[in-house]
């Protein structure tokens, strides 16, 4: 089962794939909404990590796309923009967690390990 990585930023997509397939995750990314609805299966992806703000299509686009497709994947959202009101959509669109970027290694397997463990 693969974590997958969207976010717009390679140096955040590189960290999380290091950090995490050190641990043993196996890791796959996106760098866009568009990439990110070509690479998820269903049937293989364990968990989603996905940034909020990304340029033409973001997070919440991508989560409401999986939405109506009937996926069930658990998602962790991710944002630096961090205010009051982004917790509390990604809370409403059915986020597990939302993850405050910047975030340090330690962090980031923490909320990885609450939601697919």
């Amino acid at each position: 089962m693969k974590i997958i990585i969207v976010d717009d930023e390679s140096i955040v997509l590189e960290s999380c794939r290091r950090i995490l397939e050190s641990e043993g995750y196996e890791v796959a990314s996106a760098d866009s909404v568009d990439k990110a609805l070509m690479v998820i299966d269903p049937e293989n992806t364990a968990l989603l990590l996905i940034d909020i703000k990304m340029p033409f299509r973001d997070g919440i686009y991508l989560v409401n796309e999986l939405k109506k497709q009937g996926y069930t994947i658990p998602i962790i959202l991710m944002s630096g923009l961090n205010t009051p009101e982004t917790i509390a959509e990604s809370q409403k669109i059915g986020a597990c967690q939302f993850l405050p970027k910047p975030f340090t290694p330690d962090e980031l397997l923490k909320a990885v390990r609450q939601v697919i463990t």
